[in-house]
C-alpha cells in the first residue's frame, strides 16, 4: 500500500489493521441509518431498503 490512502476502502482497511494489531474494540453505533441495496447495476436496478438502527460490536482478541 502506498504512503497515502487514495479511497475509503484503502483508509479503511488501514484503520482496521492498525486497531487490529493493538487488540482494540471496535464498536459501530447505527441510528436511524437507511441503506439502498441494488438488485443490479444500470438505470433500471430496483432497490431494497435496509434500515440499521441499534449496535454492531466488533472485536478482536488474540489467536494462538
Amino acid at each position: 500500500m502506498s504512503e497515502h490512502t487514495s479511497t475509503w476502502p484503502e483508509l479503511a482497511i488501514g484503520l482496521y489493521e492498525a486497531l487490529t494489531e493493538k487488540k482494540a474494540e471496535i464498536t459501530y453505533h447505527f441510528e436511524d441509518m437507511k441503506v439502498e441495496i441494488p438488485s443490479g447495476t444500470g438505470p433500471e436496478a430496483q432497490h431494497a431498503l435496509w434500515k440499521l438502527d441499534g449496535k454492531l460490536r466488533i472485536s478482536t482478541k488474540p489467536t494462538e
